[in-house]
């Protein structure tokens, strides 16, 4: 094996010079002693903690994220054109996180009773909070494409 190189399983990895490694702006050197300060509170409901793990999951999916957006922007809308709106997505696993948000709250069903039949779906209030506080992620995304742009491409000179 040369100089710089360490087996794991079955993958060979290269070791990181430390000249390559950035230094930290002290902002950044602020910012993390900030968040390594800040520490939950130890009497944390366990119903709360169930819930932010359940919504994590949820949000994380992909789907869900989509669907909150495209209804925030164009709701009400009929399932056919929910499917068009939001690209990639099955007819199945549209249904089933069209019913997972409305259990949680965050979607409105409404069946008209006509023939056939029409049913829209659009945001609740708390689907529109849950979306405003994951907004922060398009924030972050548009502050940051251009550091993770970067990052990626050189990370992709170094693996070839």
């Amino acid at each position: 094996m040369k100089e710089g190189t360490g087996k794991f399983d079955t993958y060979q990895k290269e070791s990181v010079e430390m000249a390559r490694i950035p230094a930290f702006t002290p902002e950044q050197i602020a910012a993390a002693q900030y968040y390594a300060s800040v520490t939950p509170p130890v009497d944390i409901d366990p119903r709360i903690a169930s819930l932010v793990r359940d919504l994590i999951g949820r949000v994380a999916d992909k789907w869900t994220m989509l669907i909150l957006e495209v209804l925030a922007e164009k709701a009400p809308l009929r399932f056919t054109r929910l499917s068009e709106m939001v690209e990639g997505i099955s007819q199945k696993m549209l249904t089933q996180t069209l019913r997972t948000m409305e259990r949680d709250g965050l979607v409105i069903r409404h069946v008209y009773p006509v023939v056939p039949p029409k049913v829209e779906y659009r945001l609740t209030d708390l689907g529109f909070t849950l979306g405003a506080a994951f907004c922060g992620v398009w924030v972050w995304a548009a502050d940051n494409l251009d550091a993770v742009e970067k990052a990626r491409r050189d990370f992709d000179e170094r693996a070839d």
